[in-house]
């Protein structure tokens, strides 16, 4: 029983992002006529994924106890630069994907140097590297335009079946009735996670992010490389932006250097985050809460649809109206998902 509760102690942020994610999402999938339908899932599938990967990235930042503010112009740079470079023969698509990825990630990294070298506040930092980004991005998209790859557009924004179909390959039949059938956004994040944060992690550099996030002196009074660990987490931030800005080109088929967007994105990335259950003082947390912390903050706007406008709820689906509604619903939802934090007098304790 004592184990239990110390589990449920500490992922107690977690447990608090998967009951608003399910309530929320519930009521959506309630109210919809086709609701918990496959077309559905992969329908909102394509509309949650960028914004999960953009609250991973701020994630790890958050870890050590700063903010990334140049996560959405990092994530917009990486779509404006796919949608001129992820297209032509199958190699040339492979090296426009990685470039994608490989220069993003760079972006991070010098994110993460001039933070470590310079000893600048992270938070002034990424707000001065994010308007360099939107720049490049607005050199290589001045207007929306451009175009991606259609087979590879259309196979990564259904079920994994489809990518079967898109390239001519035969499905086997073990496959195509249950794995087939899972929206390859879906696929392609648990890949991520697998592959990319739980390593990272379990490693020393991701155990020191959060040492630092916890208690920075300590770490380094204790041997462990601040620097290395910091670099890396804004490093693995520029990483998850560019991933999220690549698929976004895919799903749409272009590109767009669109500077509101990308400070939305950041702005949802943080509150996605603090839903997730991270604290912001560092330390506590984890990619899986902002994970279904980003799927709740979606799941908000896709209940604004549902609602019949001729109904006793009517009001609510006013296109005017629903901007005051998300907001009230998000306050809400951040209040809930930091409600552990403010409860917390000695940070040591969110450890149990």
């Amino acid at each position: 029983m004592s184990n239990l509760r110390l589990w449920i102690n500490q992922n107690m942020g977690v447990l608090l992002s998967v009951c608003i994610f399910a309530l929320v999402y519930g009521l959506y999938s309630f109210l919809h006529p086709s609701g918990g339908t496959g077309k559905i899932f992969i329908q909102n599938s394509n509309e949650t994924f960028v914004l999960i990967m953009v609250a991973m990235a701020q994630t790890v930042p958050v870890l050590t106890g700063g903010l990334d503010l140049s996560v959405g112009a990092v994530m917009t740079m990486s779509n404006a630069l796919a949608s001129v470079v992820v297209n032509g023969s199958p190699a040339e698509i492979f090296f426009g994907m990685f470039l994608c990825v490989a220069v993003s990630a760079f972006a991070g990294f010098m994110n993460g140097c001039i933070i470590v070298y310079g000893r600048l506040q992270p938070i002034i930092v990424t707000l001065a590297t994010g308007a360099v980004y939107i720049g490049i991005a607005l050199f290589l998209r001045p207007t929306p335009g451009g175009k991606v790859d259609g087979d590879l557009s259309f196979a990564a924004t259904f079920d994994l079946n489809e990518i079967f179909l898109t390239y001519g390959w035969d499905i086997p039949k073990w496959f195509e009735g249950s794995i087939g059938l899972i929206p390859t956004p879906m696929a392609i994040l648990v890949l991520i996670v697998v592959v990319i944060w739980i390593p990272f992690r379990s490693s020393v550099t991701g155990r020191g992010c959060y040492a630092i996030g916890s208690a920075e002196g300590a770490a380094y009074m204790s041997g462990l490389n601040v620097g290395r660990s910091r670099i890396a987490a804004y490093t693995l931030a520029g990483l998850f932006a560019g991933i999220g800005g690549l698929y976004l080109a895919l799903q749409t088929g272009s590109g767009n250097a669109d500077v509101p967007q990308a400070g939305a994105y950041t702005l949802n990335s943080i509150a996605a985050v603090v839903i997730g259950g991270s604290s912001l003082y560092g330390g506590a947390g984890g990619v899986i809460g902002s994970i279904f912390g980003a799927m709740a903050l979606r799941s908000i706007s896709f209940n604004f649809r549902v609602f019949d406008a001729d109904g006793p709820f009517g009001f609510i689906s006013d296109p005017l109206l629903q901007p005051l509604f998300e907001g009230t619903i998000l306050l809400i939802a951040v209040s809930v998902g930091a409600a552990r934090v403010f409860q917390v007098k000695n940070r040591l304790k969110l450890f149990g």
